[in-house]
């Protein structure tokens, strides 16, 4: 841990820099209150160690300061001269320890082991909360073709392991799923997982998401910030679409990875951490590396071990099973495929899926809203969902021009995709510029 240690005495400053450091810990010594206070305004600290009878500032208002500075820090009093007021001030400052001089260093010894493993409960807790926030559905891998099978026979050798997990397919296949599993099956199972998505952060906030800051480190910062990385210490951390992070964050991404040391933002103090990486990413790295878009040596060193998730399309036998399977999270009532007609089944069927399984979620949730006793037929699919829909929109509408075919079919693709229009563009077989430039014509026709 990082632990701060206020105390005017100099011989105790020495012997408790030395032999906390011979522990592993790293130790900041403060010799009375202002510079301590200064010390937890400058850096985030894991523990505080103080002594109450201080010159100046005393160490009931240390402690005080500390609460406001530093929530989730813990403290431990140490004092030569106990009385009821001093135990009040550290009952009221939800102090962890209160100790009494002189004290055995191996009494010490055993109340920071007591902080660290409360400290880990807390983190843990809060990669739970985080996984929560982020997780959709029950995380289960659903599928009985020989595509799926191979996944899981991949996830059984490599999961054991520490090593580094690139998992690579399609948008919305099921990489996040795949990164679950790993890890459930893991050493690190009880350990925290946290996911983080590359391509959703900010620019800006990039390198403080993923290693924490100190207070006033930037505009804003008012308060210290435990990174990500510090909140998966001794789990798995998953940075999903990889390959959308700036040149400047996989430079300082590939020194964490070798040196497993985390510097958050505006400190100069590292913090060594424990943490299983496991990458994703739909893109060609090899591609970006010959476009100087992704760092060859980052590349290899997440790359160490490779799964590929199968696009839906590629294991028809299990959209059925996926479809009753999602139909589930919305009706209880759902016993298995016999809640879809047939009609319904063909249509699934016949769908490309271009979205993957996250398209199939979003259709049946649809379906499933819209369906008020099962079976779901075809008319309770999105009206926008198949070609033969989208034919029957052509044929009712009379005559139409190619050029308004093609927009009816780019508007149907873009509504499906969420306003996607990337994923739009790839499944249409068209480049985003061309698909922009379409939209555009047309928009500026009717105008």
């Amino acid at each position: 841990m990082h632990v701060l240690y206020a105390d005017d005495e100099t011989t105790l400053q020495t012997l408790m820099k030395n032999q906390l450091e011979k522990l592993g810990h790293s130790v900041v010594v403060c010799p009375d209150g202002e510079t301590a206070v200064a010390a937890l305004e400058r850096e985030p600290f894991d523990c505080l160690i103080v002594d109450l009878d201080m010159p100046g500032m005393k160490g009931a208002e240390v402690i005080q300061r500390a609460t406001k500075i530093r929530p989730d820090m813990e403290s431990v009093v140490i004092t030569g001269k106990p009385d009821l007021q001093s135990a009040l001030t550290a009952i009221e400052n939800h102090v962890f320890a209160f100790v009494t001089k002189p004290c055995s260093f191996k009494q010490i010894k055993s109340l920071l082991s007591e902080v660290y493993h409360r400290l880990s409960r807390s983190r843990r807790l809060a990669a739970l909360e985080h996984r929560v926030r982020q997780t959709d559905g029950d995380g289960q891998l659903v599928g009985e073709g020989e595509a799926m099978d191979r996944v899981r026979r991949v996830i059984e050798k490599v999961a054991p392991t520490d090593s580094t997990v690139m998992i690579r397919g399609e948008t919305g296949c099921g990489k996040e799923l795949v990164a679950r599993a790993v890890h459930a099956a893991s050493l690190r199972a009880s350990e925290p997982m946290v996911s983080i998505n590359c391509g959703a952060l900010p620019e800006n906030l990039i390198e403080s998401e993923l290693f924490g800051h100190v207070k006033g480190a930037f505009t804003g910062a008012d308060n210290a910030r435990v990174g990500l990385f510090e909140v998966a210490d001794g789990g798995t951390i998953f940075l999903d679409e990889i390959g959308e992070l700036p040149l400047t964050m996989q430079a300082k991404l590939l020194r964490v990875l070798e040196t497993g040391d985390i510097r958050r933002l505006g400190n100069n103090q590292s913090k060594r951490v424990d943490v299983r990486v496991i990458c994703a990413t739909h893109r060609d790295l090899e591609k970006m590396v010959q476009e100087d878009q992704f760092r060859e040596d980052l590349m290899f060193r997440i790359n160490t071990f490779e799964v590929h998730v199968p696009a839906l399309r590629e294991r028809p036998e299990d959209i059925m099973p996926l479809a009753a399977h999602l139909l589930r999270r919305h009706r209880s009532d759902c016993d298995g495929a016999d809640c879809f007609t047939d009609e319904a089944k063909s249509e699934l069927l016949a769908h490309k899926w271009p979205g993957n399984v996250r398209e199939l979620a979003n259709v049946v949730e649809h379906a499933a809203i819209l369906c008020d006793k099962l079976p779901i037929d075809a008319e309770h699919l999105p009206r926008h969902f198949s070609r033969r829909q989208l034919r029957s929109e052509i044929r009712d509408s009379g005559p139409m021009t190619i050029r308004e075919m093609e927009l009816l079919a780019i508007e149907r693709a873009v509504e499906r995709h969420g306003g996607d229009k990337k994923t739009a563009a790839e499944e249409l077989g068209i480049s985003v510029k061309t698909l922009y430039n379409k939209l555009n014509s047309a928009e500026e026709k009717a105008a």
